[in-house]
C-alpha cells in the first residue's frame, strides 16, 4: 500500500455502472446470435462466474465470442453516453493523479466509446488499451506498464470480474477487486486480491 505508480482501470462495472445496460440487451443479443435467453434468476446465478462457465451456461462456443463481442462494442458504442459513472468516480481519477499516480484503462470496450462515457475525466487517462478479447487483457496489461515506465510492484490493475483477476495474475501484477460490479464480493475475495474497494471512495488507498 501507498507504492503504487500505476493504477489499470477496467471500465465497465468498475468505472461505469453498465450492468443494467447489459442486462437490458441480452436477450436481443441471444436472439441475433442464437444462443439461448435466459431468466432473471439464471443471470444473477452465473454473475461473477468465471467468463468460461457464463458461456457455457448461455451455450455460447468461444469460437463464437469474437462476432458476440464485436455485435455489443457496437451496441454499447450508441449507448455510451447514457450509461453512468458511478458516483464519485471522476473526482476520485482527479484525486488519483493529483496524488503522482498514473492512470490507464484496459478493457475489451472501444477506447471512443470510453472516452465518450468518461467525459471530461477521460483527459486523466495516460494510457489505453482496449478492444481486448475476452481472455485477452493479461498482455495488454504488460504493454500498459511497460509503456507508463512503471515496474509490476509499482501496479495495480483494478477491476470487478474473476477475469480481470486471472489476467492480472498472468501478468504479475497485483489485483484490486470492486465489489459493486460484476461479480460477488464472495467470489473477488475468494481471490484473494491485493486490495479489496467496497467504495468508490477506497481507491484513494492506491496512493497511500
Amino acid at each position: 500500500m501507498g507504492t503504487y505508480k500505476l493504477v489499470i482501470f477496467d471500465f465497465d462495472g468498475t468505472l461505469a455502472d453498465s450492468f443494467p445496460w447489459f442486462a437490458g440487451v441480452l436477450n436481443d443479443l441471444a436472439r441475433t446470435h442464437g444462443f439461448r435467453e435466459l431468466t432473471v434468476e439464471e443471470r444473477e446465478a452465473l454473475r461473477g462466474a468465471p467468463a468460461r462457465d457464463i458461456l457455457k451456461g448461455f451455450g455460447v462456443p468461444l469460437w463464437r465470442v469474437p462476432a458476440i463481442a464485436a455485435d455489443l462494442r457496437a451496441r454499447k458504442a450508441k449507448a455510451a453516453g447514457q450509461i453512468p459513472l458511478f458516483d464519485g468516480v471522476p473526482e476520485t481519477l482527479g484525486r488519483l493523479r493529483d496524488r503522482g499516480v498514473a492512470l490507464a484503462i484496459v478493457s475489451s470496450d472501444s477506447e471512443a466509446s470510453i472516452r465518450v462515457g468518461l467525459g471530461a475525466s477521460a483527459g486523466l487517462i495516460s494510457h489505453w488499451a482496449c478492444g481486448a478479447a475476452l481472455f485477452g487483457k493479461a498482455a495488454k496489461f504488460s504493454r500498459v506498464r511497460k509503456a507508463a515506465g512503471a515496474s509490476a510492484e509499482q501496479t495495480i490493475c483494478v477491476g470487478d470480474e474473476d477475469r480481470d483477476a486471472s489476467a492480472a495474475a498472468e501478468a504479475g501484477l497485483d489485483f484490486g477487486a470492486v465489489s459493486w460490479g460484476f461479480a460477488t464480493r464472495e467470489i473477488l475475495a475468494a481471490r484473494r486480491p491485493a486490495q479489496m474497494f467496497d467504495c468508490v471512495e477506497d481507491l484513494l488507498r492506491i496512493a497511500g
